[in-house]
């Protein structure tokens, strides 16, 4: 039971700016109340919930993607991943990851379209879980108990991950594995510009799926995209600072895998997934009180 207040609409206000707010709070303000915020609508269970469902949604997704890739006469792709999974995640875990690339690649060479089917099935179903579970925890960030009725809640779960959900796919890629893709890419001209290019237009990419998700998912009606880009900047941010502070500590520190050994591998994947989920959430509840502080001065009671 969440028990963060309930933040007023204001969208039909005008007058202000997300700016003007901002500046009258301040940011280490605004950051304290969101992290409050964050507390007590339990985001931080909300968080874990959202980070088992990115974590598997990752998994399939890669396997997925392979095995199609494969069937349809494109092993390059699954090259491309092998070799990827092999320097982003070395030891036990880059074997596992391996083999089940190996796996996916194998169904898509033999042409077992129904194990591709399957895998393709679970992947969708994983990932409008994932968005069904978005909608939940930004309902409960702006002290909304109640969530949309089932069919509407996961209609838009759905069409949320045929959407965004590729959004995000197209922008991690570009940022994670994007060296992978520009040494495909071989044109004398093009490999360059991309890798030039791939980070920032990662980051915006990232940066306006996550805008469309907090406009999307809470039961309300939200604000101008102004008022939504600064907690999907802190969202980014957040995603950014944890994954490179979490591969720095992985890297400095042998002992992590002497403790987990052949588990090293997935214990880092779920603790990423944590982190990450948590900067989007508080990202999500920077967003929601920055409409608070917008409806405090409207004359509404401060949250």
């Amino acid at each position: 039971m969440s028990s963060a207040t309930r933040v007023p609409e204001t969208v039909d206000r005008t007058g202000d700016t997300a700016r003007m707010t901002l500046a009258q709070v301040g940011p280490t303000q605004l950051l304290t109340r969101s992290i409050q915020r964050l507390r007590a609508a339990d985001g931080f269970s909300h968080a874990r919930s959202l980070a088992f469902m990115t974590v598997l949604v990752a998994v399939q997704g890669l396997v997925a993607v392979v095995g199609i890739a494969t069937a349809v006469g494109q092993d390059g792709v699954g090259q491309a991943a092998a070799e990827v999974s092999q320097i982003a995640a070395p030891g036990p875990v880059g074997e596992a990851l391996q083999a089940a690339i190996e796996q996916a690649r194998a169904n898509g060479g033999d042409e077992r379209y129904i194990a591709i089917g399957v895998g393709f099935a679970g992947v969708l179903l994983s990932a409008t879980t994932a968005m069904g579970q978005m909608q939940r925890s930004l309902n409960r960030l702006y002290g909304i108990e109640r969530d949309r009725p089932m069919v509407s809640k996961y209609v838009r779960a759905l069409l949320l991950t045929c959407s965004v959900g590729v959004l995000l796919t197209a922008a991690f890629a570009m940022i994670a594995v994007g060296g992978a893709i520009g040494s495909a890419i071989g044109a004398d001209t093009l490999a360059p510009l991309w890798r030039l290019s791939r980070v920032p237009l990662g980051v915006c990419l990232l940066t306006a799926a996550v805008a469309v998700l907090f406009r999307v998912c809470p039961r309300r009606r939200q604000p101008s995209w102004s008022w939504l880009a600064p907690g999907a900047g802190v969202a980014v941010a957040g995603w950014g600072v944890a994954t490179v502070a979490l591969g720095m500590v992985l890297d400095i520190s042998p002992s992590f895998g002497d403790a987990y050994g052949p588990l090293a591998g997935v214990v880092a994947l779920l603790l990423w997934g944590l982190l990450s989920s948590t900067a989007l959430l508080l990202g999500a509840a920077v967003t929601a009180e920055l409409e608070s502080a917008r409806a405090a001065g409207a004359g509404h009671d401060e949250i």
